[in-house]
Parts: C-alpha cells; structure tokens; sequence
C-alpha cells in the first residue's frame, strides 16, 4: 500500500512538474512569512522538559518564593582589604537604583551589619589577639586618628622612636610597619599603583585571598524573549562599575558569575556560531549533493526540497508551540 503510493505520488510530480514546483515555492514562500511574523523565542531553561502545570513544576516555584536563588554573583578584588570593602560598599549602593533590571542585591558578607559586629564571627582566640594588639597600639592610634594626614604620620614615627628611645616599644616591633611603608613609599615614587593596609599591618600577616575578594549578589529580571535572559542585567553592573570608576580609585577588578551570566554566555555562543553553521552546513550539503549525484540539474530541486521542508517545519513549529526553545535553535 505504501509502496504504490509513493509510486502514485512520484508520477504525478513528474507528470505535473511545473505544478509541483510553483506549489512548492508558493508554500516556501508562505511559511517563510509566516514564521517571519509569528517567530518567537523561550531561553527559559526551565521550560525545556516540564510543563506550566506538571506538579514538579509548581513545587520548583514554590521553593524558589520561599527561598529566592539570586543568579548572579558580582565578584570584586582588590590589592587591599579596604579597597575591596569600598568598592564593594560603592557597587552595592549604586545598584537598587536600578530596579528596572535588577531585584534584590545584597552585599554578602558586607555592609553596616558586618561592620559594626564583624569580630563577632572570628575565632575566639583571633578576637584576644586583635584587641590585645589594638589595646597595646591604642596610643599610637590615637595620635594617627587626631590627624590621618602625612603630618600626623609623622608624628606617630615620631612617637613610636620616643617610646623605643624609653624601652616602653621594642625596636623589632616596628621593622615590618616601617617595611610596608617603606614598599609603599617605593612605589609611589616609581609611578606604580601602590597601596596600604591598615587591616594588615594590624593582624602582622599578608592578607589571605579571601580577604582581597568581596562579592555582591543580585537578581536579574530576565527577558526570556531574548537569546541572553540576563544581558540587560549584566551590562547594567558592567556599566555602574566603569561609572563608579571601580578600577582607577580602588584597583579593583570586577567579574560576574553566577547561573544567568554562564547562561547567557552559553547563548552567546550559540548566537556568535551561527552564521559559520549556516554556512559550513550549506557547503557541506552541497559539495555531498554534488558528490552523489553530479548533475546540477539534480542538485538545485533537492536543494529546493531542503528549503521547502526546513521552512515548512519553522513554520508548522510555531503554528503547534508558539515559540521556539533553546533546543530548537540548537538543532536548527
């Protein structure tokens, strides 16, 4: 039964060969419109498998309410902990400005509450050891706060030789604060960025990597109708970082991580690829064609049976589902 049908169909096209090709073009060219029209597109991952109504579905979006995941993670660093602190404190106050693309940000780890109780959150023996150092530098202190200019420096120096001239402060003491100021004294005159660290010369170690890095989350409102959901988002962090001039005032070095930053890079991909696909696909299907068949009076109406068949099958997909997910483009 197929088989003759197959035969039935074969003669008729071939008998009515002029009919079948204004047919097929006329179709091409209708759903070409079509899909032209009505083209649409869903870069919700989370609408690849499940469905509005699947009950997985539903328990997905209840525990995102309740325990919200913020998809994109700011990532500051800085030479010092105090620079990363402020440009941190800088990024995340500019921010909520934007609620157009942005929702919650939030300074993890940072902010007023961090500052005011941060000793609260150490080690109890790292606690003794910070108040007894600040205990035992409280008049140096003192005189450093009464005046935090290169004068009041110099009184300090000045106070500290007192005090080693009276064998109240040991010599020794003072090598590393006079080393570090002395690095960064170089560089300065060297015309090199230089920085220093209070926090360091306070706890009498090098700073860890996790003290130069501070992070800021937020979450993007995505427009999935775009190939990158979070693109407006990122470019608006991207952009206040460039305005707040994060990277001459503070030497802070901004990345963004996170779930919809990876994701739009993934699309992106896919966007920037595309025109070599469609390319390198269209050669590899011709030279194939030309390969196989050797006649190009064979070739062209395969060729147009191709385009016929992809633009019906665009078509005939967004009159069935609306719109076309990441799968779809993929495979297109």
């Amino acid at each position: 039964m197929l088989t003759r049908t197959i035969e039935r169909t074969v003669v008729f096209c071939t008998r009515h060969a002029g009919l079948v090709l204004l047919a097929a073009i006329a179709v091409a060219i209708a759903s070409c419109i079509y899909a032209a029209r009505n083209f649409g597109i869903t870069t919700n991952v989370n609408e690849l498998i499940v469905t509005n109504n699947s009950p997985g579905y539903q328990n997905q979006k209840a525990y995102q309410a309740d325990l919200p995941e913020h998809k994109i993670l700011v990532v500051i660093e800085a030479p010092t902990p105090e620079l990363a602190d402020q440009a941190a404190a800088k990024l995340a106050q500019s921010l909520p400005a934007r609620s157009d693309v942005l929702g919650f940000v939030g300074e993890a780890g940072g902010g007023p509450f961090f500052q005011r109780n941060a000793l609260l959150f150490l080690p109890a023996q790292d606690v003794a050891r910070i108040t007894g150092e600040l205990s035992h530098s409280a008049p140096l202190l003192r005189v450093l706060a009464s005046d935090p200019s290169l004068r009041g420096i110099a009184d300090a120096l000045s106070f500290a030789a007192a005090g080693v001239e009276h064998k109240q402060i040991d010599l020794s003491d003072l090598a590393r604060p006079l080393t570090l100021g002395a690095d960064t004294l170089s560089e300065v005159l060297a015309g090199r960025p230089a920085s220093f660290s209070w926090r360091v010369l306070m706890q009498g170690q090098p700073a860890t990597p996790e003290e130069l890095r501070r992070f800021i989350e937020a979450d993007p409102k995505l427009n999935f109708a775009a190939l990158e959901p979070a693109r407006a988002a990122t470019g608006v962090i991207r952009q206040a970082a460039a305005d707040l001039k994060l990277a001459s005032d503070f030497d802070a070095r901004i990345r963004l991580t996170g779930e919809a930053p990876i994701n739009d890079e993934e699309f992106a991909n896919v966007r920037q690829g595309t025109p070599i696909n469609i390319a390198g696909t269209v050669a590899t299907v011709l030279i194939i064609l030309f390969l196989a068949l050797r006649s190009w009076r064979i070739i062209g109406p395969v060729a147009l049976a191709l385009v016929v068949g992809l633009s019906t099958t665009a078509a005939l997909g967004l009159l069935m589902v609306g719109k076309l997910n990441l799968i779809s483009i993929t495979f297109a």
